[in-house]
């Protein structure tokens, strides 16, 4: 039978107990100890000192801060477009006349009475989109909205760039009844 060499030496007198168990449970701690898995030449060079995460650690931050700001800019942009819309906007019209306009692929209707029409016609009034919902504002306030948020703005009657289509029939009256 063999002894174990923590016996052997006890036996010997060149340890006693305490320092064989004290050197028993410093051998457990170094085995519950991860060992890295490709050499210490490896956990050398790919450790991360404290300047490389600070320097991380501030880089995410800034990026956090620039999309904060991003964030509250955006929603400063919309209370803005709100607040002129709400305190511009032309009364509702009760109707029987309605106007079509488009809006991106789509045709819109929005129901307005012979004076309004004739404005949008000139000109002078514009069609405005805001949370789901067409109003009419004055043109000089529908491009403050632009300026704020193009996709806001939707359509203004006057302003259309003349093509050599519309130089043919130029001559051509329209007749005053016609509705589209």
């Amino acid at each position: 039978m063999s002894m174990s060499l923590r016996d052997q030496l006890l036996k010997a007198g060149l340890i006693n107990k305490k320092q064989a168990n004290e050197a028993e449970r410093q051998q457990q701690r170094q085995e519950r100890q991860p060992q890295p898995k490709r050499g210490r030449a490896f956990a050398a060079e790919h450790t991360v000192t404290p300047q490389h995460a600070q320097g991380a650690k501030a880089a995410r931050d800034q990026a956090l801060n620039h999309q904060r700001h991003e964030k509250a800019e955006k929603k400063a942009r919309l209370a803005q477009i709100k607040q002129l819309i709400e305190q511009n906007r032309l009364p509702t019209v009760e109707g029987d006349q309605s106007y079509n306009f488009v809006d991106g692929t789509k045709i819109r209707r929005i129901t307005v009475n012979a004076s309004i029409r004739d404005r949008l016609g000139r000109g002078e009034i514009a069609i405005v989109r805001h949370e789901g919902r067409y109003d009419l504002v004055p043109v000089a306030i529908a491009t403050r909205i632009r300026e704020r948020d193009e996709r806001a703005f939707t359509t203004s009657g006057a302003g259309k760039e003349s093509s050599h289509f519309d130089e043919v029939y130029e001559g051509f009256s329209v007749p005053d009844d016609l509705i589209w």
